[in-house]
């Protein structure tokens, strides 16, 4: 338990996140509900995709009205609680009321989710990826075979697509955590990944533990 504390530790001091404490305007916090806060809401609360646009759009509507409220330039609220309060109200017309709909409320400002998070290590920029699909297989080939059940070519196609999104997430890494870019890329990439691993054959939990592996076991 101790080494794999360490390992876990050693791995977030050399990898990032596209996530930066700061206030994304109302169109990219639109866009990141699209993102992370949609799919949720659609399991958790069992509604539609159109009825999770609506949601997005009155987040989107309550933003600009805080705006205005922050910048003394709104002519219909004086308090963001008064917009809360609206906002409860276009909730309840799409049959979301009582706690569920306060919960919504605190949720309305998301600052991402896993598909938008960037994880990377600083000492592979020295390696192409040649050599760190080669450097993979000699340390970890047999080990990821044991572990996640899967054969040589699985392994194989595993390492690959590990080596690619430590490549590609080093060239996301060099936009400004203050833009916006930067997650949008970051999404296109975590989709890309996923779709490799979709492609080698892996079951869920295989998909979990190799994304796991990477984390836990760094060169």
């Amino acid at each position: 338990m101790k080494k794999r504390f360490w390992s876990i530790l050693a791995f977030f001091i050399f990898s990032a996140t596209t996530i930066h404490a700061q206030q994304w305007s109302p169109e990219e916090q639109l866009e990141l509900f699209g993102y992370c806060e949609k799919g949720l809401l659609m399991k958790e609360l069992g509604i539609s995709e159109e009825t999770a646009n609506k949601i997005g759009q009155i987040n989107y509507w309550a933003t600009l009205q805080k705006l205005k409220i922050e910048a003394n330039t709104n002519d219909t609220f004086v308090t963001a609680n008064e917009v809360n309060q609206e906002v409860l109200k276009k909730y309840k017309a799409l049959s979301i009321t009582g706690e569920r709909a306060k919960g919504l409320i605190s949720r309305m400002s998301a600052s991402g989710c896993a598909i938008t998070q960037l994880k990377f290590n600083k000492s592979y920029d020295t390696l192409t990826k040649v050599q760190l699909v080669a450097a993979y297989k000699t340390k970890f080939r047999k080990k990821i075979i044991d572990q996640l059940g899967v054969n040589g070519r699985q392994a194989d196609l595993i390492i690959d697509a590990e080596a690619w999104k430590q490549k590609e997430a080093l060239v996301v890494a060099q936009i400004a955590e203050t833009d916006f870019n930067r997650i949008r890329k970051t999404v296109q990439l975590n989709k890309e990944f996923d779709k490799k691993l979709v492609m080698i054959d892996l079951n869920e939990q295989q998909k979990s533990q190799a994304v796991e592996f990477f984390i836990q076991n760094q060169l």
